[in-house]
């Protein structure tokens, strides 16, 4: 518990299999009806059944986009569990666990102050062996100070489907357990707090496909890889009452052309995947650059190359944003700081698109995608204007329709597909403004190099539509910590605990990458006393890129490549040590948490 703060952090850990998601779902649950702030961050491995899962979740009563440095609780599945995580829990923690299945002395010795709850399951699951995490819900309930109505309604929302013998079995354990707890645990010291109004619960993923919906997207298409797939279950449970055609498709090449088709006949049109999926449709991505077709491709990353660590975390995929597909084509490419920020950023996203007539790039990761956050409804907005930009839609006799017309902004009046009066050809070759190919004379270089300009040209006021990057925090700080995307949320939290240490930073982190504001931020770095760059992933993508687009150097880097996210104590520590002149050069110590 931070002083003033209520910030509590549990853990859930056992087995792929052993149904530890049922139990995080129903205490996100209650923590957001209560009105407190969440974070959730599971670390799972790539295997149906076995392996080690470890899901983190913190809750306070102010906002939070990380999981945090600590762990107040720790509920232990199975044997494996406890013997990873036993020795990091520190004085006040509780380590909940089923006493009839496993011994914490084969973990070696608890560490000084901690509680060990051991729970007789067997005993106090009654007639049903298939309840053990029910039994574990109603312990921690007791240990937070929450009432029992509150549980027993979760789980009555959660089994009703399965029948009310079923409910009566997991409310009598759950109130079973709790009591059991109440009559041998100590609760913590602070009882659970009470928010000002109840919040909602969604993953990065809900919040992208959610974005897509109130942008008007129309078509959605995937093949279904870790950590997009979120984005497809949200649209294929939804697509049918909001009026979006989904369809799964055989593979990344398909999906990105069938996207582009769709988007071709007007309809605003979104499809997702990760790095490896990425790859495949990145030649598709030139087509819709040298089309002039808006459309929205989403790249959640993961660690790479090739399949690399499927379920772990990474920003590894900034490079090949930049270079997909081959040739000069003008690109957004946005990474969004966390759930409320992705939701927000896909109807801008399309709005810009669809205006200068181009595809459009989102990078998020799993840290983002497969987090799951707590968030006020009112600042969900499913009605965000829209611009279609130069877009006609209404039939019209012609003297010869120019679809790729070459004006002074560089934009073209764009006619929907099929439209009376407005034929035109569609072709990944070079094209003249009618959308004849110039290799069908002859390959003009007069006309190529008239077309190239066209299409850069458009992007000459892109710029002024995206609002600059800013400094957040003290103006005069000793240290300027620089990110983008995911790591937004971290870094925020380190200048607080760099601040209690006598340190003061500030953070600028980037959103939009290209069109990339480099005036601003070569000023602010200029200005900067000492500058950090925090990325997660080895090489230092995002720092290449910034150099090659202002020229600015820092002083320091913090890097991190082992899967896991960054924990706001990396940074703090890291920052400290270079700081004080041991290193310029950080790559922080991932502890077995996971």
């Amino acid at each position: 518990m931070t002083s003033g703060r209520y910030d509590l952090a549990l853990a859930i850990g056992g087995a792929a299999g052993q149904g530890i998601a049922t139990p995080g779902n129903i205490l996100a649950r209650l923590f957001v009806r209560r009105g407190l702030s969440l974070y959730a961050y599971n670390a799972y491995q790539s295997i149906i059944r076995g392996g080690h899962i470890f899901l983190t979740i913190r809750v306070s009563d102010q906002a939070v986009q990380t999981h945090g440095d600590k762990l107040d609780l720790l509920l232990c599945l199975n044997q494996d569990t406890m013997n990873r995580h036993l020795g990091l829990m520190g004085p006040g923690g509780r380590v909940v666990f089923n006493s009839d299945a496993i011994d914490p002395a084969k973990a070696g010795e608890a560490g000084e102050g901690v509680h060990l709850c051991p729970v007789p399951v067997v005993e106090l699951a009654g007639k049903s062996r298939m309840v053990q995490n029910t039994v574990a819900l109603g312990v921690i309930t007791s240990l937070f100070g929450l009432e029992f109505q509150a549980l027993g309604d979760a789980l009555t929302l959660q089994f009703q489907r399965k029948g009310q013998t079923v409910v009566d079995d997991n409310v009598g354990a759950a109130q079973a357990a709790f009591d059991y707890a109440g009559a041998n645990f100590e609760p913590f010291d602070a009882s659970l707090p009470t928010g000002p109004k109840p919040l909602a619960v969604w993953t990065g993923n809900d919040a992208l496909a959610m974005g897509g919906a109130a942008a008007g997207v129309k078509f959605y298409c995937a093949y279904p890889m870790s950590p997009a797939t979120g984005i497809l279950h949200w649209m294929a449970k939804n697509g049918r009452e909001l009026g979006i055609m989904v369809r799964q498709v055989e593979d990344e090449i398909g999906v990105a052309n069938m996207a582009i088709g769709a988007a071709h006949t007007g309809c605003r049109s979104m499809c997702a995947t990760s790095g490896g999926g990425f790859a495949l449709m990145t030649e598709a991505v030139g087509m819709a650059g040298m089309m002039e077709i808006p459309v929205v491709f989403i790249n959640v990353q993961r660690a790479g190359p090739s399949t690399g660590v499927p379920t772990k975390t990474e920003q590894g995929d900034l490079w090949q944003a930049l270079g997909a597909s081959q040739g000069d084509f003008e690109r957004f490419i946005v990474a969004p700081r966390d759930a409320l920020d992705a939701f927000g950023t896909i109807p801008e996203l399309f709005n810009l698109a669809d205006k200068y007539q181009c595809p459009g790039i989102v990078l998020s990761d799993l840290l983002i995608s497969e987090g799951t956050f707590s968030v006020d409804p009112d600042m969900i907005n499913m009605q965000p204007e829209i611009g279609r930009g130069e877009m006609i839609t209404t039939s019209s006799k012609t003297d010869g329709y120019q679809r790729y017309k070459d004006t002074e902004s560089g934009i073209s009046p764009r006619a929907i597909a099929g439209l009376e009066g407005y034929v035109h050809v569609v072709s990944s070759d070079e094209h003249d403004e009618d959308g004849v190919l110039i290799s069908d004379e002859y390959t003009n270089p007069h006309k190529r190099r008239a077309m190239v300009e066209k299409r850069a040209r458009k992007f000459a006021a892109a710029l002024s539509q995206i609002e600059e990057p800013r400094l957040e925090g003290p103006e005069d700080a000793e240290v300027t910590l620089i990110g983008w995307g995911s790591t937004h949320g971290v870094i925020q939290e380190a200048l607080e605990l760099l601040g209690q240490k006598g340190v003061v930073a500030n953070q600028l982190s980037i959103k939009w990458l290209v069109p990339f504001h480099g005036e601003a931020v070569s000023r602010i770095i200029s200005d900067s006393k000492r500058t950090i760059m925090v990325e997660n992933n080895y090489s230092g993508q995002f720092f290449r890129y910034l150099r090659s687009e202002t020229g600015c150097d820092v002083d320091g880097h913090i890097r991190k490549y082992d899967g896991e996210p960054f924990m706001p104590h990396h940074i703090v520590d890291a920052v400290l040590e270079q700081v004080s002149g041991k290193t310029d050069h950080s790559v922080p110590f991932q502890e077995i948490m996971v």
